[in-house]
């Protein structure tokens, strides 16, 4: 199901009252960087509730990415879709694009960094549970969740959506401390077997509690209907995927937070 930012018509228990979802521009720094967030909650939900930060594709912070934290609030959770790149900046093109996800994937320290800045916010909101917290992340952003896991990020749990899996410091993955999903496509080219391998050997080498899901016929970006329609070109969406990538996602959720008042 798919939200805007108009009121939100919520069934709770017996009451048909309505409820409306909540959104937040949220500007804040890291060093000398000005980064602006969205925050989204419905507030049907009384009191605190887990929080889930959202980190977005090589593109930069965009309508998807809020999409995604709105999707979120719906579900019970208070989202936040960070922001690596900094206010009103988005690149144009994939030449572009992969240049400034690049500078992040040669320093991870600034990677993780950078996204511990955002989680920072989402915890420190009033209407969060900061005993419960999660991180979710498309294509870049999948592979900045993790590194953000494997900073030993105070997580209940981290979820992967094809981003890629390698590291320059596998070793790090002692200091995980959530459980780790990753939903890859199965014939994504910029996550191929080898590299599947490599993190499921890195995850079971520290005795991580993690699960690998690969789509079959599911290319790179299959949960994005902005990628287009031909997987022979490596990207594409893949409606079936996108759908079943989300409930396993929701199920993982429930696990995670299955204690949280």
């Amino acid at each position: 199901m798919r939200f805007g930012l108009s009121t939100l018509a919520v069934l709770i228990g017996a009451n048909t009252s309505f409820a409306e979802l909540k959104t937040e521009v949220i500007e804040y720094k890291h060093g000398d960087t000005t980064l602006e967030g969205y925050l989204a909650y419905d507030d049907a939900f009384a009191g605190k509730r887990p929080g889930v930060l959202v980190v977005h594709e090589w593109w930069g912070h965009n309508a998807y990415a809020r999409k995604r934290a709105e999707q979120l609030a719906a579900l019970g959770y208070v989202a936040f879709a960070l922001d690596m790149y900094g206010k009103d900046v988005l690149a144009k093109t994939p030449k572009e694009a992969g240049e400034k996800a690049g500078v992040f994937k040669k320093d991870r320290a600034l990677m993780r960094a950078r996204a511990t800045a955002g989680l920072d916010v989402l915890r420190r909101y009033p209407k969060v549970d900061a005993d419960n917290l999660a991180a979710i992340g498309y294509c870049f952003g999948g592979t900045t969740v993790l590194e953000l896991a494997r900073a030993g990020a105070d997580l209940k749990g981290v979820v992967s959506f094809h981003g890629t899996l390698e590291t320059p410091n596998p070793e790090d993955a002692k200091n995980i401390r959530c459980k780790i999903l990753v939903l890859t496509g199965a014939d994504d080219p910029s996550v191929p077997k080898a590299q599947i391998a490599a993190f499921e050997n890195e995850m079971k080498k520290a005795n991580v509690d993690y699960k690998v899901i690969a789509y079959p016929g599911a290319v790179h970006a299959f949960t994005n209907p902005a990628a287009g329609d031909d997987p022979k070109k490596g990207v594409a969406y893949n409606k079936d995927a996108d759908e079943k990538s989300w409930e396993e996602m929701k199920g993982f959720f429930a696990k995670i937070f299955a204690k949280a008042k």
